[in-house]
């Protein structure tokens, strides 16, 4: 079996290659990745692996900006300190979260239940067309959403909001005539509703709309800043990492 490991601490994807070696000498770590970016440029010139190991906050982001970015369809099984992401890692390929300190105990039980699903979802021709079926419906995105202003609920039509702002755990939702209104959501939940074609995740903190997009400027280190119709409270930087993909979403030809 081939094993991606992503993680940006040596010492731990040192460990965790050991853990997997003890468990199964035949297993294969074909490389350790420690960046978002390295990830992509590794999965755009080599073969799946079979499974992946992967911490979620890495050097230059979170590795679901990877998955994102790119269609990989390989398991995954995400190691990490915190339990915050455990809803958002499971909207990937996750078949298995743990916490770490990552030992031999939590890796072998992970190995298991990858065997386990492995054989229970091996499909039969029946089982495929009735995937391939279901892949070919379009996904349904939400057109308004409902906000809340002193007692009365607001259908908030999708279409007239620039972008979503978080700060100190609040999202704002600013329109494109400058109105804001407060949700009870997260960035993470809301990219589950809106239309990717029509909303990105610029960075930790904002999730704006292409129709809101005046332009974007080259940045230091090769990051862009991106200008709004509106203000935004602080200035809107994607990264390098992120640049590329972001300029191609810009232009309605991103994946």
């Amino acid at each position: 079996m081939r094993v991606l490991i992503i993680e940006d601490e040596s010492k731990a994807a040192r460990e965790l290659q050991q853990i997997l070696q003890a468990i199964d000498a035949d297993l294969e770590v074909v490389a350790t990745i420690e960046s978002v970016e390295r990830a992509l440029q590794w999965f755009a010139v080599h073969p799946l692996p079979d499974l992946i190991f992967s911490d979620i906050q890495l050097a230059d982001g979170l590795c679901f900006d990877l998955f994102r970015q790119r269609r990989i369809a390989t398991p995954v099984i995400f190691c990490t300190a915190f339990d915050e992401f455990l809803l958002h890692a499971f909207d990937t390929n996750a078949i298995s979260y743990l916490l770490k300190p990552i030992t031999r105990e939590k890796v072998a039980r992970a190995l298991d239940k990858f065997s386990e699903m492995k054989a229970a979802f091996a499909k039969g021709p029946a089982q495929q067309n009735l995937q391939q079926l279901l892949q070919q419906l379009p996904p349904s995105y939400k057109t308004a959403l409902l906000v809340h202003q002193q007692e009365k609920i607001i259908p908030l039509a999708v279409k007239e909001i620039a972008f979503f702002y978080l700060d100190n755990n609040l999202i704002t939702a600013t329109t494109l005539n400058n109105q804001k209104y407060f949700l009870t959501t997260t960035l993470e939940e809301l990219e589950k509703l809106l239309d990717p074609s029509l909303f990105y995740r610029a960075n930790r903190q904002f999730l704006i709309g292409r129709h809101a997009v005046l332009n974007a400027e080259r940045f230091f280190a090769r990051k862009l800043v991106v200008k709004l119709q509106v203000a935004s409270p602080e200035v809107i930087v994607v990264s390098k990492a992120r640049a590329s993909a972001f300029l191609q979403w810009l232009e309605g030809t991103s994946v």
